[in-house]
């Protein structure tokens, strides 16, 4: 008995002792690190000057829609779409029955109240008479300004019929029965990141430039730099006044707005040398550790021709960055660097 246990026991020190040579021998294989074959930048501070490019569309400066607070049937329209009106022209009368009705009652008040006035200061009528008679004066007189502003509409600044959207003897039930435009200035808002918001101020200059016209320049201004930041994308928005005298762009067109921030300095690598996580919008670079690759996530700063300013707190004057091969890397893997610039 005691033979055989000592048999066992010799046996499974030899297995064990197999079993932890194999897994030796696997440890060894698996410790080969991973080489990659890369160039490198090492980053230092350039100047750049600053300009903020943003697309958008541009809008009329104003716009009214023609759309009175009474309702009832239209009588007539003045003008067309494509209609171009000066600042107080007709542009749509509607019934005028309550508005005459209205003016009957209130030539009645205007009598009675001269009348009156005579009399209260002889002691004929009293006095409350005389006041509710001049509060009814003051009410009518009051719907009657409502009623002729509403009857007769007229436009509130010189501009362009852009919309039409009833005839003569239609009636109205409450959409806009125009559409009136200001086209000769024009405006545009523009999304601008936060970290701009010290810098940007009304009266800066704004270069607005159209597909439609390449070689034009349009000079514009900041009017007014919105006080609050969008939490969602980080940004201000910026209303841009457009001279638009040639009236050569239209509301609706699409621009491309250009605002110079003066110059300043930056970190900039070629703009292939930053990597897109998969299935996310993050960006990341490597930088060299000692030989190792390391993975940074980085903002993207302006763009410079073939180069692109990266922002972190570990991307800074000195560091080493990977700028070719950083597409074949993955972090830890070790470096086999031809050159560095």
């Amino acid at each position: 008995m005691k033979k055989f246990s000592f048999l066992m026991v010799c046996a499974l020190a030899v297995f064990a002792a197999s079993c932890n040579g194999s897994q030796k021998k696997g440890q060894d294989t698996g410790e080969k690190v991973r080489e990659e074959l890369v160039e490198t930048t090492i980053l230092k501070p350039v100047e750049v000057m600053r300009t903020i490019d943003v697309s958008t569309t541009v809008e009329g400066y104003q716009k009214m829609s023609v759309a009175p607070s009474v309702t009832g049937r239209i009588e007539h329209i003045f003008v067309d779409v494509g209609s171009r009106v000066s600042r107080g022209a007709n542009l749509v009368r509607m019934d005028q029955q309550q508005y005459n009705t209205t003016k009957l009652t209130f030539a009645n008040l205007t009598l009675e109240l001269g009348r009156l006035e005579a009399l209260v200061a002889t002691g004929a009528v009293s006095q409350q008479t005389f006041d509710q008679t001049k509060l009814s004066y003051e009410q009518t007189k009051e719907n009657l300004r409502f009623l002729e502003e509403n009857t007769f509409v007229k436009a509130q600044f010189p501009g362009v019929i852009s919309a039409k959207n009833y005839e003569d003897g239609e009636l109205y039930s409450g959409q806009a029965i125009l559409e009136l435009t200001q086209i000769n200035t024009l405006k545009a808002l523009m999304p601008i990141p936060e970290t701009y918001y010290p810098r940007v101020k009304a009266g800066m200059k704004v270069d607005i430039r159209s597909e439609i016209y390449p070689e034009a320049v349009f000079p514009a201004s900041v009017e007014v730099v919105y006080p609050t930041i969008d939490p969602a994308t980080h940004t201000f928005t910026v209303k841009v006044r457009i001279p638009n005298g040639d009236e050569r762009l239209r509301p609706g067109m699409y621009v491309h707005s250009s605002l110079e921030m003066g110059s300043s300095t930056a970190l900039l690598i070629p703009y292939q040398a930053v990597q897109k996580l998969t299935g996310a919008n993050d960006r990341y670079i490597y930088l060299n550790d000692g030989g190792v690759a390391k993975r940074v996530f980085v903002q993207m700063g302006q763009r410079f021709d073939d180069k692109i300013e990266v922002i972190s707190e570990e991307v800074r004057e000195g560091v080493e960055v990977v700028t070719t091969g950083a597409e074949k890397l993955v972090n830890g893997c070790r470096l086999n660097i031809s050159k560095t610039y």
